[in-house]
């Protein structure tokens, strides 16, 4: 998948949980729909063309929730819920 396509993606999904009430349940909430979501390459892909870029497509919002979330989109950790069920 394209960069570009990901990028515009990812700025929707931003804009959508913009709109809730309580901003920071919604930025983790805009984290945990991409790793939910997005195949680990994808987030790979994504998360290393922000890291050139400095983010400078991105919304305002998903800006803030790679600032305050971005462990959770890395693609190279499990799920917290993964992590705390295994023995």
């Amino acid at each position: 998948m394209q960069v570009d396509n990901l990028i515009r993606m990812a700025n929707q999904i931003g804009s959508f949980f913009e709109a809730m009430p309580d901003r920071p349940q919604a930025l983790k909430d805009i984290a945990l729909h991409i790793r939910k979501f997005w195949d680990p390459r994808m987030r790979r892909a994504f998360l290393e063309h922000v890291d050139q870029t400095g983010g400078a497509a991105l919304n305002e919002v998903l800006g803030e929730t790679l600032r305050l979330h971005r462990d959770i989109l890395d693609w190279r950790t499990q799920p917290a819920t993964a992590r705390s069920a295994s023995p």
